[in-house]
């Protein structure tokens, strides 16, 4: 049976034989930088320009469900589109490139690590930089109406595996752009 590194794996060298820059968020980035949990999908900002798309629905089939169409679409609007993996039945979340200056600034940023908590064997790939993976967690808990346990809980992981190397002026500094700098302070506060 395919697992979700097993189709991380297949995707990861479309994107790199493409040449499509990009890195790895959400839970499987606090995972790597904090406590491991368990995910049933992956988010990737990916570089990805719409005359890029075609060629790469081509590449992805048949290894991948990938709607052509939906993902011009989608691109067109600045928002994610999903993939599906076929064999293991894993959606991963294709996140395109915000164009404001946050968005590059981390994507600047990200790390080449060898991702272990996805499976036995380590997947050499691009993550988001730990102080990002708190911003952009922030992010999305404040989207969700500060509710979430399990993205607070993330958050919290991150502090306490990576915290004595964390950049705290850099997240300060990019927290009042985002609008989220309270819920920064109140994160490092616990």
């Amino acid at each position: 049976m395919a697992t979700l590194a097993d189709g991380l794996y297949e995707l990861l060298a479309i994107f790199d034989q493409m040449e499509i820059p990009y890195l790895i968020g959400g839970s499987v980035a606090s995972s790597a930088h904090g406590y491991p949990r368990t995910t049933m999908d992956i988010d990737l900002v990916a570089a990805v320009r719409d005359d890029q798309i075609d060629e790469l629905a081509k590449a992805l089939h048949p290894a991948f469900y990938a709607d052509a169409p939906a993902m011009h679409r989608a691109l067109a609007l600045g928002r994610s589109f999903n993939l599906i993996h076929n064999a293991s039945v894993f959606k991963f979340d294709i996140f395109p490139l915000g164009r404001d200056a946050y968005s590059r600034a981390s994507f600047g940023r990200r790390r080449f690590i060898e991702l272990t908590t996805l499976g036995p064997e380590p997947i050499e790939c691009a993550v988001a930089a730990a102080e990002d993976t708190i911003l952009r967690k922030l992010e999305w808990y404040r989207a969700g109406g500060e509710t979430s346990e399990r993205q607070w809980n993330d958050l919290r992981g991150v502090l306490r595996v990576s915290g004595e190397v964390l950049d705290y002026a850099y997240m300060r500094e990019w927290a009042k752009v985002l609008k989220i700098d309270d819920l920064l302070e109140e994160l490092l506060a616990e």
